[in-house]
Formats: C-alpha cells, sequence, structure tokens
C-alpha cells in the first residue's frame, strides 16, 4: 500500500510538474522580465546599490521585524540548500549536462519574477490575528486582488503546509552522513538509524525556529556569507587542480542545452528538467521568498524588490554552476539510473579530492541543509498562522519537527515528488497575483526611475 502511495505521489507530479510547471514559471517568468522592461540586467547596479544603503531599514516594527538585507539572506539561507548540491545531482542523471544552461535561463527570468515578489511583499502587508504586520502571498491576494481572491490565498497556505517541510534536506542529510560515516564504519543503515538521525535533526532545528523569525534572521545572516564562501573556495581548489577540463564542461553543458540530435522532445525534456530543478532552487514565482521579504521593515517596494531579485543570482545562477563543475569533471553521474542526488556528489568531490573531498562536502551540506530547514519553518508558520490564526501557528512547529523525523525514513524520489507537486501549486497561485498585479508595480517603477 505504502509503495503504491509513493508511485502514485511520483506519477501525479511527473504530471503536474513538467510541461504545466515549466510553462508557468519560465513563461510567466518571461513575460515579467519582458515587461519590466529586462528589470535584471537594466537595474542590476541598481540592486547592487540598492543592498549596500540603509534607508528605510529602521523605519519601525510596525512595519516589520527584520531589515532588507537580513530578509535577503534568510531567503538565500531558504534556496542555497540540499537544492543546490542534490537537486543539482538529480538534473544532471536525468537530463545530462545541459540542463545547467536552463537552470541559468531559469536564474535570470527569476530574478524578474523575484522583483515583483519584493515589490509587491511592501505594497500589500497584512495583520494577523494578534494585530503584528505579515506579507507574503496570502496578503499580496488578499490585500491587492480583494477579498473575492481569498480561497486562492487559502489554497497557497494550505500547499505551503506541505511544501515547506524540508523533506529533502533532512532525508538528504542523513543520506551523506550514512554514506560519509556509518556505512564505512560497517555500521548498517537500518530504518533505526535513520530515525535516531532525525530526532538529532530535530532537537539542533527545533533550538533555532522555536526562537522566532529574529533569531532565525541572526543565524542566516551569519551562515549564509560564509557556507557559500567556503563552498566557492573548495570548487575553486577542484577547477585550480582540474583546468584542462574546464572547456570541455562548458562545452558539454552548451551542447547539451541545444542538441537536437534525439529530436525536439529531447531538447524539451531538458529544457523542462533544467527549469524544475531550478525552480525548486530558487524558488521564483513559487511565493516564499514574499513571506520572507514581507517581514523587511522597509517601505520601498521597488528597492525591496531589487533586493530580492538577487536571490537567484546567487542560488541558481552561482552556486548551482559551482556544484555541477566538479560532478561534469568526474563524470559519476552518467548512466544512474536511481535518484541518488548526494550520493554522486559526495563521490565526485571524494574522487577529485582524495581523502578529504567527501568531507570537506559533508560540511557544506550540513550548512545548507540546516540553513534551509530554519527558514523554511518560517514560511509554513506564516500560512499556519493565516490559515489558523496567530494563538495556534505556533503548534505548527511542532508538527514541522515531528516531519524531519518522518523524513529521514521515506524514499528519496516519493519526497522530492510530494515537494515538487506542492511548489507547483504554491507557484499557481502566487503567478495569478504577480501577473494581475505587475501593472501596479509597473507604475512604481517609471516614478521610481
Amino acid at each position: 500500500m505504502f509503495t503504491q502511495l509513493c508511485n502514485w505521489i511520483i506519477a501525479v507530479s511527473d504530471a503536474v510538474c513538467n510541461y504545466p510547471e515549466f510553462l508557468l514559471l519560465i513563461g510567466g517568468g518571461l513575460f515579467l522580465f519582458c515587461y519590466s522592461g529586462a528589470v535584471p540586467l537594466r537595474w542590476l547596479g541598481r540592486a547592487l546599490r540598492a543592498l549596500r544603503a540603509r534607508q528605510a531599514d529602521d523605519a519601525g516594527k510596525d512595519t516589520g521585524q527584520i531589515s532588507s538585507v537580513q530578509a535577503l539572506l534568510s531567503a538565500i539561507a531558504a534556496t542555497v540548500g540540499m537544492g543546490n548540491i542534490a537537486g543539482v545531482a538529480i538534473a544532471l542523471v536525468m537530463g545530462g549536462p545541459g540542463v545547467i544552461f536552463w537552470m541559468w535561463v531559469s536564474a535570470l527570468v527569476g530574478m524578474a519574477t523575484k522583483f515583483f515578489e519584493g515589490a509587491l511583499s511592501i505594497m500589500y502587508k497584512g495583520r494577523d490575528t494578534a494585530g503584528e504586520v505579515q506579507g507574503g502571498p496570502m496578503y499580496i491576494i488578499t490585500q491587492g486582488m480583494g477579498g473575492k481572491w481569498r480561497p486562492l490565498a487559502v489554497a497557497f497556505s494550505l500547499f505551503g503546509l506541505v511544501g515547506t517541510l524540508c523533506f529533502m534536506q533532512a532525508n538528504q542529510l542523513v543520506e551523506s552522513v550514512t554514506t560519509v560515516f556509518t556505512t564505512p564504519m560497517g555500521i548498517a543503515d537500518t530504518t533505526l538509524l535513520r530515525f535516531g538521525m532525525g530526532v538529532v535533526m530535530m532537537l539542533v532545528v527545533g533550538a533555532v525556529v522555536l526562537g522566532g523569525i529574529k533569531r532565525i534572521a541572526q543565524w542566516a545572516s551569519r551562515i549564509v556569507p560564509l557556507m557559500v564562501t567556503l563552498y566557492l573556495l573548495l570548487v575553486l581548489a577542484v577547477i585550480v587542480m582540474n583546468l584542462d577540463k574546464l572547456p570541455g564542461v562548458f562545452a558539454s553543458i552548451f551542447a547539451g542545452a541545444f542538441t537536437f540530435k534525439a529530436g525536439f522532445g529531447a531538447f524539451a525534456y531538458v529544457a523542462v528538467v533544467g527549469a524544475r530543478r531550478a525552480a525548486m532552487v530558487n524558488e521564483a514565482g513559487v511565493g516564499t521568498a514574499s513571506m520572507m521579504h514581507g517581514a523587511s521593515k522597509n517601505t520601498d517596494p521597488i528597492r525591496e524588490g531589487l533586493i530580492a531579485m538577487l536571490g537567484p543570482a546567487i542560488d541558481s545562477g552561482l552556486v548551482c554552476t559551482l556544484t555541477a563543475i566538479p560532478i561534469l569533471i568526474a563524470g559519476q553521474y552518467a548512466g544512474m539510473t536511481q535518484v541518488k542526488g548526494l550520493f554522486i556528489a559526495l563521490n565526485s568531490f571524494g574522487a577529485l579530492l582524495p581523502g578529504v573531498g567527501h568531507y570537506l562536502l559533508m560540511a557544506i551540506v550540513f550548512c545548507f541543509a540546516f540553513s534551509t530547514m530554519f527558514s523554511y519553518s518560517y514560511y509554513g508558520l506564516k500560512c499556519a498562522n493565516f490559515l489558523f490564526g496567530a494563538h495556534r501557528a505556533k503548534y505548527y512547529n511542532y508538527y514541522y519537527l515531528a516531519m524531519i523525523v518522518v523524513a529521514s525514513v521515506m524514499p528519496l524520489d516519493a519526497l522530492v515528488g510530494l515537494m515538487d507537486l506542492a511548489f507547483a501549486l504554491m507557484a499557481l497561485c502566487t503567478m495569478i497575483a504577480l501577473v494581475g498585479l505587475a501593472p501596479r508595480v509597473k507604475k512604481l517603477m517609471k516614478t521610481a526611475a
């Protein structure tokens, strides 16, 4: 019965999350990219300057709980996670090197999408039942589109309770520990062992998330710059030791992206796989980032949008490329028939940096996985807050922590399918709001130009 349920989840996810999600996120992102006048390219310098500026960040607690920079780093803490390592490896297994090119495309159009998400999260905030200012797609929908659209906001929140459960992060962190430590030590990979590791993760995550958004933001502002820098140094070491193979890596990415050797269907499949994995990574159009940016004290929608749009450039642009290069150099993804994303990444780094590579990557994996689990708890809490009220929402955190243990013992392919499906449905709700309210952001852009 359990196996049948897993197969059903995978089948439904594949049907919804392939071409429909591709058209929704990439098509919608391309529309917003063009409608904004290519804002990711035209205002990139302005976005970097906005990141350094400090005006409006101290507008007061009545407008939010954290600064714009903390919102960006907390959003990146959620997106720069296991998807950047395991997700990229999974994409390479499914579609080959060409999927990386389509991740870059997704990053570019995702920047435009997140610009509108960030701007609208400041334009349309609401208050929860405790009277505290809140933001996110549910408030963008109800405050910006009107009360008759409330069912769409409710639907987003319900899907969000599933999509933000960090199934992949918990599952892949357990896999990494068993691959690097317990299995080489002769310890059997049993359900009881995975359950025990799930309990340990639950306690670590609980120590942070039960402290609320301010504690999550404090951790994110410390861990995100550190983990991205360390990962960059690790990959640079691999590149320096394999510099002669680097041209072939990028040649395979471009060749794989545009080959029609197997027909148009193969070309389309590569594009879809790349966009689907990128959606899991940068989450542009899914609506999660607008929940974090909606907590910003900033009162300038355009400035928040500019800061928000830097997220996809970092996660889907920089970090995913850093993961892809060593895996493509090692070549161990080819011929794999099962979804073992982190296993492939660990083995690739181990082969390229013998004796230390998999241990160094393991340290990065811990940072990535826990940073995501910290931020995702806040997203789910916001959805519970909207659905059940501020006083009942606090119980969501205990449900979230329990699901970390459940994810530790479930099959990865079913977990990936469930998260993809929930994300696709969240994205449907969010993109309806973004496209519908885009003219109001465009009007503000003209005054800010």
